[in-house]
């Protein structure tokens, strides 16, 4: 198989959708009925708008990812069959654990959508072949970016899904370790392994105005550097480096939206952010000029530099019951999704930098 982003965006469909098929992951009973009953069940009587569209527009995507490797390997005139198939059992699959899951209700209906979904998405990436578009994509890739950057490209689209999750420190991605410290806590108490948990000998101050303005910088910085680690023209970085302030400032206000209300979308934008975001970009253009491999050195100390400081603060008493609020509430329709990226993104882009000056270092030698 060529080397393209479309794989891997493909495996992240297929991990999203499994998340959210079967959230919430407790209550697993057996029903006394077979798995895939729901195909002979009677058709749902209430169904509305938001189910069809989140069933199509759920497995559209994967689809469209999956057609495209399937063309990547030779497999024009199958991929739409094989893609679509593959996207079938998958529903088929989710449809069938729900079964054990009180919380979820499988139906043929869902399948059905599912599988016209990935339809669609496989048809409108076969379309695009056709029409040129995809050749004109690769060859944009070729003139923009250095070869094997696929990844980089992934962890760059997801980047602004990321910060959709409200978060107590804008553009603070990954401040997840006072909740890994209390999950910890709470399944290994009263158990032989208690003991073996480090446990703080300090209590979590709030952030510093300082250290508040250095997150919100190195927040710009680091999608600016990983962009430059495989974007081939300077002139391009500066391109790609406005696209990314332009996406900070959009989400986030999206994000602030959702949360708090449209009234509210530009309130986290005070003096001291948006000191940062300018701080932030103009250290940015110095990288403009580094090498890729300097770019990649430096990404890796901010992401250690930010985490850093971010996980030795709490979440702030307000911010928590935001979160809750969000999550118990009309945002249960990611079923956490979005959640997961926001923690876990700045920890993927840090093996993915890791792995690549690795990478690069053995082929030097």
């Amino acid at each position: 198989m060529q080397k393209t982003s479309a794989w891997p965006l493909s495996q992240i469909c297929v991990a999203l959708i499994i998340y959210a098929s079967l959230y919430p992951f407790d209550h697993w009973r057996d029903q006394g009925i077979e798995p895939w009953s729901f195909l002979t069940a009677p058709w749902p009587k209430y169904w509305t708008g938001f189910d069809v569209a989140s069933n199509v527009l759920g497995y559209a995507p994967l689809g469209f990812f999956l057609t495209l490797s399937a063309m990547r390997m030779g497999w024009r005139w199958r991929a739409v069959t094989w893609s679509t198939a593959a996207a079938a059992l998958l529903s088929f699959s989710m449809e069938g654990l729900q079964s054990y899951l009180p919380a979820r209700v499988p139906s043929q209906a869902d399948f059905l959508l599912n599988t016209l979904g990935a339809w669609l998405g496989a048809c409108v990436a076969s379309a695009l072949e056709q029409l040129g578009l995809l050749h004109r994509w690769s060859q944009f890739k070729s003139r923009w970016f250095v070869r094997d950057a696929h990844l980089a490209l992934v962890l760059m689209a997801l980047w602004p899904v990321a910060l959709l999750f409200p978060v107590a420190v804008p553009l603070g991605l990954g401040q997840v370790w006072e909740r890994v410290e209390d999950a910890l806590t709470s399944a290994f108490d009263a158990s032989p392994f208690q003991d073996w948990i480090p446990l703080r000998g300090f209590e979590l101050e709030p952030l510093l105005p300082g250290a508040e303005l250095l997150c919100v910088v190195l927040g710009l910085l680091i999608p600016g550097l990983l962009g430059f680690a495989v974007i081939r023209q300077r002139w391009q970085r500066v391109a790609y480096l406005l696209l990314v302030l332009a996406m900070a400032l959009g989400m986030s206000a999206l994000s602030a939206a959702l949360s708090y209300g449209p009234s509210h979308a530009w309130t986290w934008l005070d003096l001291p952010v948006m000191l940062g975001l300018g701080l932030g970009f103009v250290l940015a253009l110095v990288f403009v000029f580094a090498s890729g491999r300097m770019c990649l050195a430096f990404l890796m100390l901010a992401l250690l530099v930010q985490q850093s400081v971010l996980n030795q603060s709490p979440e702030s008493a307000y911010f928590a019951q935001t979160l809750q609020a969000w999550e118990q509430g009309q945002f249960i329709r990611f079923h956490g999704l979005v959640q997961w990226l926001g923690w876990l993104w700045p920890y993927v882009a840090l093996v993915f930098t890791l792995s690549r000056l690795s990478r690069e270092r053995l082929s030097d030698r």
